[in-house]
């Protein structure tokens, strides 16, 4: 199973977002109406998508975590990356596109003035109650990228938690959203152009567009089969030749089956030299025993190929540092 207080962690930080989407999504909606701002209009479409897009995520946790069984060894974690892919693919329909053809069709139709004090308004809430969603998630990602000794942003990109890759790049983008938003507004105010409030709603667009395409990349190649990183299998590796049974390991492959989870497959040589079938338990003895780590989904192991060279760890606190 996996830990259940990241797990917590994670859940908090969807839930805590999709409220902070649901609140902004209405403001914005009233702007938009009042006032007929393309740029309001787009960071509507923008928080819709993202309101709707924490449901599939809260779905990615829920289904992730249902226990192994004998249809699913390695358990249900990679469901995780299956409904976290429906909401990327979600923001860049209802949110990137929506937001950019909408900025494009008022090119040129000379908007009217609004209510510029009701947008402004609006954009600082909104810009509160994101920020503080971005706080959840920027803070559970420093607090697992120290765990890790990495940097915050390389953790997101290339963690295998896709929620909180995506709670994370979403809050990011709806901050920079508002900014670019505000400016729309601001110029068109300014300069009495309408122009530049549809050209805010363009940008909108393409910012949640790149966003949408960096996060289905990311679940697709988990859906595919992520292989661990060096520093993972360097700790699977010695937490192998730690085990008594073990003398060497001639093979390793982790890859990720969910969120913080792997399926390890592994050669070895034993100590001693015991008579097949005494192997094959102490084999089975040296899975189970790899499988009581949180991380690891299932093992399977096998006797390594006569001559084959030993894979030796380069780092012997890596196991600490998992």
């Amino acid at each position: 199973m996996a830990n259940p207080k990241r797990s917590g962690q994670s859940l908090l930080t969807v839930l805590l977002a999709l409220g902070a989407n649901i609140v902004v999504a209405l403001a914005k909606t009233v702007a938009a109406v009042l006032t007929g701002s393309a740029s309001m209009v787009a960071e509507s479409a923008h928080s819709w998508a993202d309101a709707g897009n924490e449901i599939f995520l809260l779905q990615a946790e829920r289904r992730a975590l249902r226990p192994q069984d004998e249809l699913h060894p390695t358990g249900y974690g990679r469901e995780a990356y299956v409904w976290s892919l429906f909401a990327a693919v979600g923001l860049f329909t209802a949110g990137a596109v929506v937001s950019i053809l909408h900025g494009f069709s008022q090119l040129g139709t000379g908007e009217p003035d609004s209510d510029y004090l009701v947008n402004y308004i609006v954009l600082a809430v909104a810009f509160v109650f994101e920020g503080i969603s971005f706080f959840q998630s920027f803070r559970q990602a420093r607090s697992m990228a120290a765990e890790r000794d990495t940097g915050t942003l390389e953790h997101v990109l290339s963690t295998s938690n896709p929620t909180l890759r995506a709670v994370f790049a979403e809050d990011a983008a709806a901050l920079i959203g508002l900014v670019i938003a505000f400016l729309g507004v601001l110029l068109h105010e300014l300069t009495g152009n309408a122009v530049y409030d549809a050209v805010g709603s363009i940008l909108v667009g393409i910012l949640l567009a790149v966003v949408a395409v960096v996060l289905i990349d990311r679940n697709r190649r988990f859906l595919l089969g992520e292989p661990a990183p060096d520093r993972v299998n360097q700790a699977a590796l010695v937490a192998l030749l730690q085990h008594p049974q073990v003398e060497r390991v001639t093979y390793l492959h982790l890859e990720y089956v969910g969120p913080e989870r792997v399926f390890l497959v592994a050669a070895v040589d034993l100590i001693g030299d015991d008579k097949e079938s005494d192997v094959a338990d102490d084999l089975y003895e040296v899975e189970r025993a790899i499988e009581r780590d949180e991380h690891v989904a299932e093992a399977v192991l096998t006797l390594s190929r006569r001559g084959a060279p030993a894979l030796l760890p380069h780092d012997p606190d890596a196991l600490e540092q998992r």
